[in-house]
């Protein structure tokens, strides 16, 4: 994921959406790939064991690149018309299915609502910051501040080393003065999704933790 605007400068709406696009692509790389060396196993003719092997590979791997098609839908995509609400319960759904395995859970506390479809971007964005600050798996907490359309979200991240990417949160603050390249526009594009909904988004340690918040 190499490519970037002209160095210190915003990406206008052309580059926003290529790098959102290069985001995307990388996070169906390797599920997509994994599809593929399963099929050329088939290919060949294996024996019984290794076939069944690349089968399992294969129904393993398309799950979870539809897992990560669907999120991304919801978290990059425009996800309805303008004005559109979502039901968190089916971005609870999404969420779960992108982030949890054997070593992150999810713990989805807000209630059950139809929210404007610019706030649970919000908010799926916010998680994936949240995933990154515990590489080693962990606990994610989503909670709701306030309530209705004008509270905010917290998410806490609780894992062994857990870690605060100083990157990350001069994006979220604006520090970063540098260009943004598909490495960075995630964060970016987090920032600039709290501020259409009226809102703040911080990352910062709290004790053994690391909470993304929009307040």
């Amino acid at each position: 994921m190499s490519d970037a605007p002209a160095s210190g400068s915003a990406p206008d709406a052309l580059e926003l959406a290529a790098l959102l696009c290069s985001r995307v692509c990388h996070d169906l790389i390797s599920p997509v790939g994994a599809i593929v060396n399963g099929l050329e196993v088939l290919d060949d003719n294996p024996k019984p064991e290794d076939r069944e092997f690349a089968l399992d590979l294969i129904r393993k791997s398309a799950r979870t690149a539809s897992a990560r098609l669907q999120f991304c839908r919801l978290a990059f995509g425009a996800a309805g018309s303008a004005g559109a609400q979502i039901d968190t319960g089916d971005a609870e759904n999404m969420a779960r299915g992108f982030v949890e395995d054997g070593k992150t859970k999810v713990d989805w506390t807000l209630p059950r609502a139809f929210q404007p479809k610019n706030r649970v971007k919000l908010l799926l964005n916010m998680l994936v910051i949240a995933q990154q600050t515990i590489p080693r798996g962990g606990v994610l907490t989503v909670e709701m501040l306030g309530t209705g359309e004008t509270g905010g979200f917290t998410i806490r991240a609780a894992g062994h080393n857990a870690r605060l990417p100083q990157n990350i949160s001069d994006i979220l603050s604006g520090a970063h003065a540098g260009s943004v390249d598909a490495h960075a526009v995630q964060p970016y594009y987090t920032r600039l999704l709290g501020a259409a909904c009226g809102l703040k988004v911080a990352l910062a340690a709290d004790g053994d933790a690391i909470v993304v918040s929009a307040t």
